[in-house]
């Protein structure tokens, strides 16, 4: 580039422009850090969240957290398909689903047989 050419008001301009695509870059990839951290930090940390984020094709509106250990924990999903019995077991590196069981509801008043 022929720098002694630029006017003053050219030099500038570029300058500018340079300044403001370093930042929008910056500060872009800072972004895509941070959202990598949080989804890392939430299939690694946080249980609760790892559900929703492993089972997403599941519609998963409520859950219950059924029983904990270290590195087990045991949830009843309300899912788009029903209820279901989830395990999540801890990785090395993150939470993984272990176990997943659809559960049937008994039945209703009246409609079963009675024990005696």
């Amino acid at each position: 580039m022929h720098i002694h050419l630029l006017s003053q008001k050219g030099y500038r301009l570029r300058v500018f422009w340079a300044l403001l695509l370093s930042a929008l870059i910056v500060g872009v990839s800072a972004t895509l850090a941070r959202a990598t951290l949080t989804l890392s930090a939430a299939l690694v940390e946080k249980p609760d969240i790892a559900i929703y984020l492993l089972m997403e094709e599941e519609g998963i509106g409520r859950t219950e957290l059924l029983r904990e250990r270290e590195d087990e924990r045991d949830y009843l999903a309300e899912t788009k398909d029903g209820m279901k019995f989830v395990r999540l077991k801890r990785g090395p590196n993150q939470w993984y689903v272990e176990f997943e069981e659809n559960l049937h509801e008994g039945p209703t008043e009246g409609t079963g047989t009675l024990m005696r």
